[in-house]
């Protein structure tokens, strides 16, 4: 009889376990979507031209967009690329995510300076966003 309970309650446990995996799946979907929809906006591009650049099937970009996919990692590291935007970027997720390849590519280089040229750069970097901080403050 304990057997019993023990397999139903861990049933329920699996079946919870897939309807949360299957929720997980559709808002990454419709998220992942969103941005490649929005970045295919942005560059002016139709979904055929993005299936040109990136090598992944026009149909396949469309189900992207409409959340009935995700896509694999191949073909967002495909999508990424064609953008010049980093995987993360892409599904909107980690540290990297609000940056494009070309800021972090400038991050990289900054980190590589002497640190004497680094600390330099961060002063007038740091100066510039006091500035426009405090312009902002003052014209509300």
């Amino acid at each position: 009889m304990e057997l019993c309970c023990f397999f139903m309650h861990f049933n329920y446990i699996i079946l919870d376990f897939i309807v949360i995996i299957s929720q997980i799946r559709s808002y990454m979907a419709s998220k992942t979507g969103k941005i490649i929809a929005d970045l295919r906006k942005a560059k002016d591009w139709s979904q055929t031209e993005l299936a040109t650049h990136s090598g992944v099937s026009r149909e396949m970009i469309g189900k992207y967009e409409r959340g009935e996919a995700v896509p694999s990692i191949d073909a967002a590291k495909k999508i990424a690329d064609a953008f010049e935007v980093s995987m993360d970027y892409l599904v909107g997720e980690g540290i990297n995510a609000s940056f494009d390849k070309k800021n972090i590519k400038r991050l990289q280089d900054i980190e590589k300076l002497d640190s004497d040229v680094k600390d330099k750069l961060y002063f007038v970097i740091d100066n510039i966003i006091q500035n426009t901080k405090a312009k902002k403050a003052l014209a509300s």
